[in-house]
């Protein structure tokens, strides 16, 4: 039985996995189409579908969570502007590398590729930082550290003067130059893997050009939303969007990202960062096994990739929601504490 030219089952997987996508984006802040376009590909759509439906699931959940930074001005609008154009020009070249690679029929392959070794890297960063949770702790009782605060790296690079410079809404001046780079960086790789770019964009702007966390996050998702519709347009343009499994997944995010975001509220981001990082690793290395299943013809193996990449990502949103429902059945004021500091 078929009812908008999927199966039921697949159905009911798009509406879920977005569901559970949109908590962990509402929850950390990160759009979920690194998640969205793998899965994708694994259920064997061609990479340029794969990649724009990915890029315009970013588009559709950055909306709602723009909107909520925008109460409460965390937006960065000149940074914002100019990560726009300089991700758009970015977009657009990986763009167009993707469409190259696959007229040659390696794109599947690289995209694969360098999926395995993004999430690889950023599931490391994570579990780095969650070994050291203990140490962060221990500074944060000592020196009251607030997200307000500029990593050194940041205050480092904007302390050399090279012009044209730009004010930050936040504080400080940044070179033009050094957003130049980390955005077209940034969004030649959300062109060519098709990502929003959430999880490197916002790092980027933290640490390369320099603005508290909560601007950072704020600005990145401005900025994201402009590039993510761009980037949509791209693909959508070349029949790389498909509309309907977008639309699924939006239907299941849109309730998931609003428990999300209530979730930071109630759950120590500590407490669940770990097996964030497990995640990506589990993600990299159900797309490792999926190139490997391609490579040996074996079922099998994409079966078992297919539950890492899909069951990971559940198993953290069921965790979150666990936290939640725990949090909201408990009479401890304390529960109620925003691991933001009040954002």
């Amino acid at each position: 039985m078929e009812f908008l030219g999927l199966s039921v089952a697949l159905i009911v997987l798009f509406v879920s996995f977005g569901f559970m996508v949109g908590v962990l984006f509402g929850f950390f802040g990160m759009g979920g189409s690194f998640l969205i376009t793998p899965t994708l590909l694994l259920l064997d759509y061609p990479a340029s579908v794969a990649i724009g439906s990915g890029l315009a699931f970013y588009f559709g959940t950055s909306v709602i969570a723009v909107l909520k930074h925008y109460d409460v001005g965390q937006v960065d609008y000149k940074l914002g502007a100019v990560l726009f154009v300089v991700l758009s020009i970015g977009i657009e070249l990986g763009s167009r590398l993707v469409f190259g690679l696959e007229a040659i029929g390696i794109a599947n392959l690289v995209t694969g590729i360098a999926y395995v070794v993004l999430l690889a890297g950023i599931g490391a960063l994570f579990l780095r930082r969650a070994a050291r949770l203990d140490d962060d702790d221990e500074d944060t009782d000592e020196n009251d550290a607030s997200d307000d605060e500029i990593p050194a790296i940041g205050q480092q690079i904007q302390s050399y003067d090279v012009p044209p410079m730009l004010s930050l809404t936040s504080g400080g001046r940044a070179s033009v130059w050094t957003i130049t780079g980390a955005g077209g960086s940034v969004g030649l790789v959300s062109g060519l893997i098709g990502v929003g770019g959430g999880f490197i964009r916002m790092p980027a702007i933290y640490y390369l050009i320099g603005t508290p966390l909560t601007a950072a996050v704020g600005t990145s998702l401005f900025a994201g939303l402009f590039s993510g519709a761009f980037g949509t347009f791209t693909y959508g343009m070349s029949g790389g969007v498909d509309l309907t499994v977008v639309s699924l997944l939006l239907v299941g995010s849109a309730l998931g990202a609003r428990i999300g975001s209530a979730a930071t509220t109630m759950v120590d981001e500590d407490d669940v960062i770990v097996y964030f990082g497990l995640m990506m690793v589990l993600a990299s290395v159900g797309i490792a096994l999926s190139e490997l299943a391609n490579w040996l013809g074996t079922d099998a193996l994409d079966l078992v990739s297919v539950l890492l990449l899909v069951g990971s990502s559940f198993v953290v949103a069921s965790m979150i929601l666990y936290k939640v429902v725990q949090s909201t059945g408990s009479t401890d004021p304390s529960a109620q504490v925003n691991p933001d500091g009040g954002d």
